[in-house]
């Protein structure tokens, strides 16, 4: 049995494992390779960190890139702590993807006004997010903030639909976590009409997979800059790997060496290529 970040203690299953390395682009010889050297290393009650940890080692060993792309899941979780730039980082897909995005808007409702995390306008109207960010990999969004949200949506409608001259075509609005949400969360969701978006949901159309598919990595993929480094680039605006390879000199400004600014760049460049899920 090995444990959770959550505390719970489940079996250790090598194919999980191996999907997840798959996922990183490794070919499959590297991926057996890995997976049976962590299978013959596991321990009663290992935590799925220590897990994670091994095999990422030994995954760039192979490649950078497929480090990176393996890491994502934790890549995001070093948008925090305050949970801004993971915003921003919502922002930053929605807005390559072919919207125009603001964040921290602020809309009037009927009876208050609101603050808006994200705001996304797109040809067919204006999609309104919340973004909740968390720190702790085990916790879990659970029905009270879909909850909430639908009640601040709601008074945001309600003065909208009052406006003669003003009114904004609103789209279903959006609640986006870097963790899961509960099945009752999800439940509500589709009862009210929310779209909710986690690291796994929708199954097809999650944040992984839709970061998988367009290439937009958060710059906290990387293995190669330092904590302090990824730091210094996130409060000059530069969410994406994309971001920085449009303004590779932020670099320069961080007075990162000519032959490592050339692996960093490398390393981005393989990342931004999109590949098909196996």
């Amino acid at each position: 049995m090995i444990v959770k970040s959550s505390g719970e203690k489940v079996p250790f299953a090598p194919e999980k494992l191996r999907k997840s390395l798959l996922h990183s682009g490794a070919p499959t010889g590297v991926v057996d390779t890995i997976v049976q050297k962590v299978t013959d290393e596991i321990y009663e009650e290992m935590s799925t960190r220590e897990i994670y940890n091994r095999a990422f080692a030994l995954l760039r060993k192979y490649r950078e890139s497929c480090a990176s792309r393996y890491k994502l899941k934790k890549a995001i979780y070093e948008l925090g702590p305050t949970g801004f730039p993971f915003e921003k980082f919502v922002s930053a897909v929605l807005n390559h993807s072919g919207h125009q995005t603001q964040t921290n808007q602020i809309y009037q409702g009927h009876c208050v006004a609101h603050e808006i995390d994200v705001v996304a306008t797109g040809p067919k109207g204006v999609t309104l997010i919340e973004c909740k960010f968390h720190s702790n990999a085990g916790k879990k969004c659970d029905v009270k903030v879909p909850l909430y949200i639908h009640s601040r949506f709601r008074d945001i409608v309600r003065w909208n639909d009052h406006q003669q001259e003003n009114r904004v075509n609103l789209k279903p609005a959006w609640v986006v976590t870097n963790t899961r949400f509960t099945r009752d969360a999800q439940q509500y969701g589709k009862c009210a009409g929310l779209y909710l978006l986690s690291w796994n949901y929708p199954p097809k159309n999650s944040l992984k997979r839709r970061i998988d598919r367009s290439g937009l990595y958060p710059i906290t993929v990387s293995t190669l800059l330092s904590a302090r480094e990824k730091e210094f680039i996130l409060e000059r605006g530069i969410v994406l790997c994309k971001e920085l390879l449009e303004a590779p000199y932020f670099l320069d400004h961080l007075g990162v060496s000519d032959p490592r600014k050339k692996r960093v760049l490398e390393e981005f460049t393989q990342l931004c290529n999109v590949f098909s899920e196996p």
